[in-house]
């Protein structure tokens, strides 16, 4: 068996294209009793979807689960999508269904046995109470339908051959796993079963921390090798591909490795976690989003290792440090400090209190917007509508103070229809959109009694609000502050008219606005009103719930949204043309921080990201050479340690030079295998849209420090 093989096993995709069974099969499920509550037929629903569809082995398997039998499988109705949509009805990242971190430390202590103990013991308590009965009968329905999935691999693999696999399948169908291969067997398979219920991002949480103990305990006793862990990890990672391949896009199965302890805030970094980061380069496809987590007593040579990881052009892992978000978690006094330690990240970089609040959910909030506003008294330039309230015409403003007041006025009822939309997603009828698989997962749903989202989990949902445009904001809060009211060689007037004609006859006050300090120069001028935006952002958002009652985090982030959210923009006074994108996520604007990566870093420190609990995304980029050359990786990640110790809360690299980027855009065919890291999540380059890799492109690449 080798990975090579099971690569080309994956990549050969012979199944009939037009088969899909899951609807049906959940359907059929959910309509076997009609007569019984919502959550016991959606109990029904899973087990039908998991214990009927068809099964597949690759002969290369060494990890057994697969997604790819449901193209097989000839169990298709066309009327199933539209009643298990529109019907049926189910949750979705809106209103918390996936971007989630089971907790696996727990199943893997307890096993399936050790869960339905549980379950049993919450039956008893919760007797007479009809409601929490069926929960909990629906969460034993959904136990045992993986059991099932377990039993029904192990006996297809002893008829293929496959007996170490069959073994390790029927003894965690029951008992808690004894060894490494067990146990990741077991992780794999409910991950497996949470594909197939169609949830996305659903994370693998703290690998290197929860499977170590088996890894350890192999290792010593002499039935594994470093190198049989790393290729079982490798195949796992791989089958990340079948997604895109059998459903759509990649699949962002975040995993965490290194930070600390969470008993005593020690570095937690061990043997696994460079095992775990060999086999993430082993699988190179952009699939598994790997995170490493980054505290004062990380060894400089993990964060080489990561960096080597780096260079081959994956772009991940995204280094993330613990010294910020630790304290971005705990600033809000709802969560016990070992939960916080033990924090890790699901979907790109969003910061989650493992398997133990509800699944993660995210917008964006497009804060330039509010600077037209502000300068158009609440009017939109780009369609002549009255969009928000009235703040007075710049002609009256006669400080710097009056304008950012303005500016805050615009932002303050942005936010308040923000949140009211996210609460307007969560209005849901929760009784009938319960999810008992994914409660299992979840500590206190069954010692409660109650589903996920109802109050079963320990801690109340959270949202994180996406601010987007640091970059944009600061340095056109510079350039009025130092066009307007410092030189006075412009009103706020002119500048304002200068802005609606999007520059056209005024090319000479755009390059004055393009020459004004710029974010990501080392320069107090611009940097403070980034360490504003950031204050801000969190004193607005500060004030307002979740449905379940948990704070709305903020995060410094935009994903690939940068570049719709700068079509609903006119120009802005940075000199940025209408309808341009905006700077991406916490980086500057790209092609203005030119004093170098040391200098961007120390800007991009000053902020603080205390306030940021949900994390930032910084993307920096250095040609191959920076990873390949020992002196200069070392210099590398001597810078990034320098940052995080002044504060940096996160930063994901592309090592691709920008002449392969460009040619790749003249010749796509020659290169499909490109990864890049894009923004919290890396992608075949080719694949992405014109705008997107355009603007990856334009990134400035740091050639030296």
């Amino acid at each position: 068996m080798s990975l090579s093989e099971l690569k080309k096993e994956v990549e050969a995709r012979n199944w009939p294209h037009t088969k899909e069974a899951f609807h049906t099969l959940y359907v059929r499920g959910f309509d076997k009793n009609p007569d019984q509550s919502n959550v016991l037929r959606r109990a029904d629903g899973i087990v039908e979807l998991f214990t009927k569809h068809k099964k597949r082995i690759y002969d290369n398997d060494i990890i057994l689960g697969s997604i790819a039998g449901i193209r097989d499988d000839e169990n298709s109705d066309p009327n199933a999508v539209h009643r298990y949509y529109n019907e049926i009805r189910h949750r979705h990242f809106g209103n918390c269904s996936d971007h989630y971190a089971p907790n696996y430390r727990r199943f893997l202590k307890e096993g399936i046995i050790g869960t339905k103990v549980r379950i049993w013991v919450a039956k008893s308590e919760f007797k007479g109470n009809k409601a929490k009965e069926d929960f909990l009968e629906a969460c034993l329905r959904s136990i045992n339908a993986l059991e099932t999935v377990l039993r029904q691999y192990a006996d297809m693999a002893d008829q293929v051959g496959k007996h170490e696999a069959a073994e390790a399948c029927r003894w965690v169908a029951n008992d808690p796993p004894r060894t490494f291969r067990e146990a990741l067997q077991l992780v794999f398979m409910v991950h497996t079963m949470f594909t197939y219920e169609n949830r996305y991002a659903m994370a693998f949480g703290r690998m290197d921390q929860y499977l170590y103990p088996f890894y350890k305990a192999d290792i010593e006793n002499g039935t594994l090798t470093e190198a049989e862990a790393e290729e079982m990890l490798a195949c796992v990672f791989y089958k990340m591909r079948e997604r895109p391949l059998y459903f759509y896009g990649d699949d962002v199965c975040n995993i965490a490795i290194g930070g600390v302890k969470p008993e005593d805030g020690t570095d937690a970094t061990n043997e696994l976690s460079y095992v775990i980061l060999h086999a993430v380069n082993d699988a190179h496809i952009p699939g598994p989003n790997l995170s490493a987590r980054i505290n004062k007593d990380t060894p400089m040579e993990f964060i080489d290792e990561c960096l080597k990881v780096i260079g081959t052009g994956l772009g991940y892992p995204a280094l993330m440090n613990d010294g910020a978000n630790i304290p971005a978690l705990d600033r809000y006094g709802i969560y016990e400090i070992e939960d916080v330690r033990d924090y890790s990240m699901v979907g790109c970089i969003e910061n989650f209190i493992t398997g133990k609040q509800p699944p993660w959910s995210d917008g964006r909030y497009n804060s330039p917007k509010y600077l037209e506003y502000a300068l158009n008294d609440g009017k939109n330039t780009l369609n002549g509508n009255q969009e928000s309230i009235h703040t007075g015409n710049v002609e009256d403003f006669e400080s710097m103070d009056d304008f950012v007041n303005a500016f805050v006025a615009h932002m303050e009822v942005g936010a308040e229809a923000y949140v009211r939309d996210i609460h307007a997603s969560n209005d849901v009828d929760a009784v009938n959109l319960q999810q008992p698989f994914l409660s299992l997962f979840c500590d206190n749903c069954i010692e409660r009694g109650l589903d996920i989202n109802m109050g079963g989990a320990k801690y109340p949902a959270v949202h994180g609000a996406c601010a987007m445009g640091v970059g944009t904001v600061a340095d056109s809060l510079a350039a009025i502050e130092k066009l307007v009211f410092t030189d006075k060689v412009m009103t706020l007037a002119e500048m304002r008219d200068i802005l609606n004609a999007n520059f056209v006859g005024y090319e000479k006050e755009q390059k004055m606005m393009l020459d004004c300090p710029k974010y990501g120069n080392n320069d107090d001028f611009v940097d403070k009103w980034a360490v504003w935006f950031v204050e801000k952002h969190a004193e607005i958002f500060d004030k307002y719930r979740t449905f379940s009652g948990g704070p709305v985090y903020i995060a410094i982030a935009s994903n690939t949204a940068n570049i719709p959210a700068g079509r609903e923009i006119g120009a802005t006074p940075d000199g940025r043309a209408s309808r341009e994108p905006l700077s991406d996520a916490a980086s500057p604007m790209h092609g203005v921080d030119f004093n170098g990566p040391t200098a961007a870093l120390l800007s991009l420190s000053k902020p603080d990201y205390s306030y940021s609990a949900t994390g930032t995304v910084v993307n920096q980029k250095y040609p191959p050479i920076m990873f390949t050359d020992d002196e200069k990786r070392k210099k590398l990640g001597a810078l990034i340690r320098v940052y995080f110790n002044r504060g940096g809360q996160e930063v994901q690299i592309n090592s691709t030079s920008t002449e392969v980027l460009r040619d790749a855009m003249k010749n796509p065919d020659n290169y499909k295998s490109l990864v890049v890291r894009v923004s919290g999540f890396s992608a075949f380059y080719t694949t992405l849209g014109n705008e997107v890799q355009t603007d990856i492109l334009k990134r400035t690449e740091h050639e030296s420090i």
